[in-house]
């Protein structure tokens, strides 16, 4: 199985090679992660009592809010409007083949009926449902992937060690109750993976609350090895801002494309594991009342080709709003790019970072023989593309099939097109021999 596992891994050709590990993931896990790797899009909903502030996931923390009083917001949370369906239906109209949902945030609220806690949104809010139940339900019938995230710090409990973050929230003992605390996450994690049908991925946020305590343990082999028991297929993904951990089967980047670090948060190596990026469709995570900054649907869909480019998927952020609905604006860029994907989907789904390495002007996917070059940022009418030790046979126009000539050299061919591109991604498709 060690040698098929490697030879899947090195598959990414934008990957660096892994060090050898102990962890052998399943032919199940295996599959999933060729599956992830094929979906290409998700959608991250960041949704919780901290929607009700409408100022962001992190006000508990950045306004020192009590925890007793922070706690007393989920007697008034009551999301009327809240309908799972509808909310499926409108990401999968956007082209995206799964959803993560904030099951547990650093606010410490659960956000699914668990008995290990009444700090939950059944036993302590006013709603009564199991909003988690309803999401799993739909996604099911619909067809979409369920991932969770799961958060390994909680500003709320009081056996949760403290780290750099959530210092001022009144909990009264710094030093937690670690056991307690860990077995509380397995407890909860054990929920997750029992209760609620297949579950994609485990989406973990956190282990950075630490980093300034190096020789503090998480104990990550020990859950990452509960969840691939609980469930084989399930991916493990941990977004601590380094290179992948023993037992994750995926790799995540917040806030910038694999290799970049505009935010700060992503300059570690790139590994030979599935990779995913994560970005705000406006400039929050949770609702914001003020932020109305949300990127444009052209911005949206560079970004989704950017990440495929990089053989990369885009978990793309919506933060819902306290009445149960997702923002207008959301929903009408979720749509549009639908419109999109319905055009251009079979150049992203399935492909793999094309044999064309990124460029100011793009990128390549690729997929068989056929290479898709996406043109997103070109000024000139001829584009030159570095392709040795492989023939062009043919080159057009994706949307239309209109031919496309081109001219070879000892470096490689230089397509000349019809026009200096304009549109949002110009896609033209080579087949390779």
């Amino acid at each position: 199985m060690k040698t098929k596992l490697l030879s899947l891994l090195m598959a990414c050709s934008l990957a660096f090679p892994v060090k050898a590990q102990s962890y052998q993931p399943t032919e199940e896990n295996l599959k999933s992660r060729q599956e992830f790797r094929d979906a290409k899009f998700g959608v991250f909903l960041h949704w919780g009592l901290y929607a009700m502030l409408a100022t962001g996931e992190w006000t508990m923390n950045n306004a020192k809010i009590n925890y007793k009083e922070y706690a007393k917001l989920a007697g008034g949370f009551y999301p009327s409007k809240f309908n799972a369906a509808e909310w499926v239906a409108a990401i999968k109209a956007s082209g995206a083949k799964y959803i993560c949902f904030t099951s547990r945030h650093h606010e410490g609220f659960s956000m699914f009926d668990t008995k290990y806690s009444d700090y939950n949104i059944v036993d302590a809010t006013p709603f009564k449902r199991d909003v988690l139940k309803e999401l799993a339900d739909e996604c099911q019938k619909q067809g979409i992937r369920l991932h969770l995230y799961y958060s390994h710090i909680d500003w709320y409990r009081e056996d949760a060690v403290w780290g750099r973050t959530g210092r001022g929230t009144g909990r009264p003992n710094p030093e937690g109750d670690w056991d307690s605390y860990y077995t509380f996450m397995n407890n909860q994690l054990t929920e997750l993976l029992t209760n609620y049908g297949p579950i994609g991925a485990i989406w973990f946020d956190g282990w950075w609350d630490q980093d300034q305590n190096p020789d503090f343990d998480w104990e990550l082999p020990e859950q990452y090895a509960l969840i691939h028991r609980l469930q084989p297929a399930c991916l493990v993904g941990n977004n601590h801002h380094q290179v992948p951990f023993e037992g994750e089967d995926i790799q995540i980047f917040e806030r910038d494309l694999p290799g970049e670090n505009k935010a700060g948060l992503s300059g570690q190596g790139i590994s030979a594991l599935p990779l995913e990026t994560c970005q705000t469709m406006n400039g929050m995570w949770g609702y914001k009342i003020t932020d109305q900054n949300y990127k444009s649907t052209k911005e949206l869909i560079q970004y989704l080709v950017g990440a495929a480019v990089k053989d990369a998927n885009l978990l793309m952020n919506i933060g819902p709003q306290p009445d149960g609905e997702l923002p207008e604006v959301a929903v009408q860029r979720l749509a549009e790019m639908g419109e999109w994907m319905k055009v251009y989907g079979e150049t992203i789904y399935g492909t793999r970072g094309g044999c064309v390495a990124p460029h100011p002007w793009g990128g390549t996917t690729q997929k068989g023989n056929k290479l898709y070059v996406h043109i997103l940022d070109l000024q000139d009418k001829a584009l030159f593309l570095p392709i040795v030790g492989k023939k062009v046979k043919k080159a057009r126009y994706f949307v239309d099939g209109t031919p496309v000539k081109f001219q070879k050299n000892n470096e490689g061919y230089t397509l000349l097109l019809n026009d200096v591109p304009t549109d949002i991604d110009t896609v033209i498709e080579l087949e390779l021999d």
